[in-house]
């Protein structure tokens, strides 16, 4: 897999967050993480946090406030703070970037990428197996958007809530000529959230 594809959305939650208060759920029927899980899966978060930067943020959904590499957890990374919130209500596409492919097979260029990815982190479920599923299709629809202004004050523009349905899988289990990963090794996540940005020091240390 080309390093700069599927380990991105993880390595982002390193970045320094603020924590908000709010609610959310993700789960699956069938959940699985090859080596680890097999089965039901739900993941009910208590920590939410989110790191604007530029014109993008990444919202993190966790189980716990322990650090990513011993924590389970729902990441979302937005690539375009402002198309999204002008596209409010509407459902957005959930993918791969279009760089994440086997080694060996060409980078398809799309000329609509994703403008959002996401991946389930099971670094508690499946410890020291460091096993990441990430949204190989899909979609989310966002209510409303936090402004991406670590300023805000306002309210109203500081809170984020979306529902998402995709579909995860490891895309290192996509066979080596191309295509898509085995349905056996694809699974249905669903879930929501709804949380307030707020300002300050994140309430976890980061690696």
């Amino acid at each position: 897999m080309r390093p700069h594809g599927a380990g991105v959305l993880v390595a982002l939650a390193l970045v320094c967050c603020s924590v908000g208060e709010g609610q959310g759920e993700a789960s699956s029927d069938r959940l699985f993480a090859r080596g680890c899980l097999d089965g039901p899966y739900q993941l009910k978060p208590t920590f939410f946090a989110s790191s604007p930067y530029r014109n993008t943020q990444t919202l993190r959904l966790q189980r716990t406030d322990e650090i990513v590499d011993n924590a389970d957890g729902v990441q979302i990374l937005v690539n375009d703070t402002a198309r999204v919130r002008n596209s409010l209500g509407g459902p957005l596409r959930v993918g791969l970037p279009p760089a994440v492919r086997p080694p060996g097979v060409d980078i398809v260029p799309d000329p609509d990428p994703p403008v959002v990815q996401l991946s389930l982190y099971l670094h508690e479920t499946c410890h020291g197996q460091n096993i990441t599923l990430h949204a190989l299709r899909g979609t989310i629809t966002f209510r409303r958007l936090f402004s991406g202004d670590p300023t805000e004050d306002n309210a109203d523009e500081r809170l984020s809530e979306a529902e998402f349905d995709v579909e995860v899988g490891d895309p290192r289990d996509q066979p080596p000529q191309g295509g898509e990963v085995p349905p056996e090794r694809r699974s249905r996540l669903r879930g929501w959230f709804r949380f307030f940005f707020e300002r300050g020091q994140p309430a976890q240390p980061f690696p």
